[in-house]
């Protein structure tokens, strides 16, 4: 491959401050001084900081991927063995891997998971829109069409490597490729439909249909290398750093302000292990039967995996992995209640330094990968660790009952603020007095559906067949949409307060419009 096939641009010419010799450290110096970067420090990692120091947001997680992801493609890079396998994949570079790692949470709403969650369902739902929304396709609508940096005020004019390293699920949510990869008879991940949602298109996917000529056009220098399906092998160290960092720096989170006790983790962990082969005796009806006593949640894990990653899952490397879990993890981290010591901080650098060391030594290559993994993969034995250490996160945070609590009044405000900015939108006597950002991105999502709707109606086609709605109404549901999603937490709160009334501070003192 061309190496100016892979650094091309949509737009060649440099943008407002780029100082950086190559073009791919351009792109991560772009991304760095974006303001939808420097916003991820106020976005809800997990749950909201709340102003402590002691939990990651997005702003830290993404730095944190970066630092991982540099590591392992300078790895790769350094192996003899593997340098030609990457170069006939399209290639390797440790400036995109980083800078991809810098961008790949640029999309994330306000309130994490769960605000990606609630606004997929109001712009499906609300405002007709076919493909809703998704993180990693609002990031890559970002560096592509809503930040203003780049030469043309139009996304940030990013190289097509690195566009196409942000892309973790390279497809639309329903029509690219054809035949979608959603009907493939072992799906790539993300690729399936959620089974709560039948009929709705892949769960994850990357790309909005106002972005498609941008996806084919950052992916045209891979083509013959890599089916279209596929990662390229950038964002699959990418995707990897991503898993790894979630996987540990997530769980001292926890520990670190009391969440994540050693007592429930130890009695699942330790029973599962005595009663390994009890517990696989069991049908699905009497593992299900009484799912909270110690040991059936991670024996259900196992199942799932087997039903899920049979490529991958064997018995032995599992009981290995939560037995090595235990050990570094509960008997060692979480035995000692942390207490701001020195002795603490110790523990926690050991912690995350031998484990990031360990599975990022495991990351390995493969010509021609299963459909549900990368280029890329973790070894057997650190695939399993990751899985297992991503149990305890979810089984002893996530499905906290007063997690939950917290989070349907955060799910509740973000209805409303949606509900409150389409109202005002839709009020003819307000029109001379829209926040500006909001004006400027309907006007921006008007021309973008006005032009498929003319050249490719097929793609504002919902699941049903069916197009029930007007491209004027399309264009202020997806305005909508990408405001709410580019503010903070802060912000989100901040800005419904004062639509409901409830603002104290003077009319005329900085807010987020």
């Amino acid at each position: 491959m061309a190496e100016h096939d892979r650094a091309g641009r949509r737009d060649p010419g440099p943008a407002p401050g780029d100082l950086a010799a190559t073009p791919f450290r351009g792109d991560r110096d772009r991304l760095v001084a974006s303001p939808f970067f420097a916003r991820l420090g106020g976005v809800t990692q997990v749950v909201t900081a709340g102003g402590s120091g002691l939990l990651h947001n997005r702003l830290t997680h993404s730095l944190k991927v970066a630092q991982v992801a540099r590591a392992i493609a300078e790895r790769l890079g350094a192996d003899p063995d593997v340098a030609p396998l990457l170069a006939d994949l399209g290639g390797c570079d440790p400036d995109v891997v980083e800078a991809a790692a810098v961008a790949h949470d640029l999309g994330h709403p306000p309130f994490g998971h769960l605000g990606e969650q609630v606004l997929d369902r109001l712009a499906r739902h609300r405002f007709g829109l076919p493909d809703g929304f998704e993180g990693n396709a609002q990031s890559f609508r970002i560096v592509t069409t809503t930040d203003t940096r780049g030469p043309k005020a139009a996304g940030l004019d990013l190289t097509a490597a690195v566009r196409a390293a942000v892309l973790k699920y390279p497809w639309t949510r329903l029509t690219h490729p054809d035949p979608h990869p959603r009907t493939m008879a072992d799906p790539p991940r993300g690729a399936a439909e959620p089974p709560e949602s039948p009929g709705t298109g892949s769960a994850k996917f990357s790309a909005y249909v106002t972005e498609l000529d941008d996806l084919l056009d950052c992916r045209a220098p891979f083509a013959g290398r890599i089916a279209d399906w596929q990662q390229t092998v950038e964002s699959s160290v990418m995707d990897n750093a991503d898993d790894i960092a979630y996987a540990i720096h997530d769980l001292e989170d926890f520990h670190r302000i009391g969440v994540l006790q050693h007592a429930p983790v130890s009695a699942e962990l330790s029973r599962w292990e005595r009663g390994r082969a009890e517990f696989a005796q069991l049908s699905d009806t009497e593992l299900a039967a009484d799912r909270r006593r110690p040991g059936r949640s991670l024996e259900a894990l196992r199942r799932r995996l087997h039903l899920r990653d049979g490529w991958m899952v064997d018995d032995d490397a599992f009981a290995a992995a939560v037995t090595r879990v235990r050990e570094d993890l509960v008997d060692a981290l979480l035995a000692v209640p942390f207490d701001g010591s020195v002795a603490a901080e110790q523990a926690f650098g050991a912690f995350s330094t031998g484990w990031t060391r360990r599975l990022v030594a495991g990351v390995h290559v493969l010509a021609d990968p299963p459909t549900r993994s990368g280029h890329v993969l973790l070894a057997c034995d650190q695939w399993h660790e990751v899985q297992v250490l991503k149990f305890v996160h979810r089984r002893f945070v996530l499905l906290r009952p007063d997690l939950a609590l917290h989070q349907r009044g955060q799910a509740r405000l973000l209805t409303s603020l949606v509900e409150a900015l389409d109202q005002w939108l839709a009020d003819p006597y307000e029109a001379d007095r829209l926040p500006r950002r909001l004006f400027d991105l309907v006007e921006l999502a008007h021309d973008e559906y006005s032009e498929l709707a003319k050249d490719h109606p097929e793609t504002l086609v919902g699941p049903r067949g069916e197009r029930e709605v007007s491209v004027p109404a399309l264009a202020r549901g997806r305005a909508v949409i990408d405001f709410v999603a580019s503010l903070t937490d802060g912000q989100t709160v901040s800005l419904l307060d004062a639509l409901s009334g409830r603002e104290s501070r003077f009319w005329s003192d900085a807010l987020v419009l």
